[in-house]
């Protein structure tokens, strides 16, 4: 039960919504027009809804793209920094010995661009990811909209 994907659980009971919700409209007593009537009225509670929830979806996914792009470039800058501290430690410890702080400046610093890189491209996957789901999830909704026409 752990798996559920929290998108697959909202498509399931939005669903599950509009199934019930026509389903006490036909076994209601009412009369034709009456239930046209009240299936126009609960079809635009539905579009106005699905319109709501995607724009919230989308404002969502928005949000935390910038959270996770603001995070990676915070642990970029921090690690750039540190880097650069040590290499400077390394500079002042080894003083006259030219070759051993030229060999340590560079691991330091390859590794200063490995990290940055690997924090960038994590940013950017992150990134990717809810705007992909974020985007599934309006061509879904967009669906329903069709459907329920």
């Amino acid at each position: 039960m752990g798996d559920i994907n929290t998108k697959d659980f909202l498509i399931g009971t939005l669903i599950g919504g509009i199934v019930g919700a026509t389903t006490a409209l036909f076994l209601a007593p009412k009369s034709g027009k009456e239930l046209r009537n009240d299936l126009g009225e609960q079809a635009s509670i539905a579009k106005a809804k699905t319109t709501e929830i995607t724009s919230s979806a989308y404002d969502k996914g928005n949000e935390w793209a910038s959270i996770a792009k603001e995070k990676s470039s915070n642990i970029a800058k921090t690690v750039s920094e540190q880097s650069n501290q040590v290499a400077d430690k390394v500079k002042e410890v080894a003083g006259g010995i030219k070759t051993e702080a030229d060999i340590a400046k560079e691991n330091v610093s390859a590794l200063t661009d490995d990290l940055t890189s690997e924090v960038k491209d994590s940013s950017s996957k992150v990134s990717q990811t809810v705007k992909s789901e974020v985007d599934d999830l309006e061509k879904k909704v967009e669906q329903e909209k069709k459907n329920l026409k």
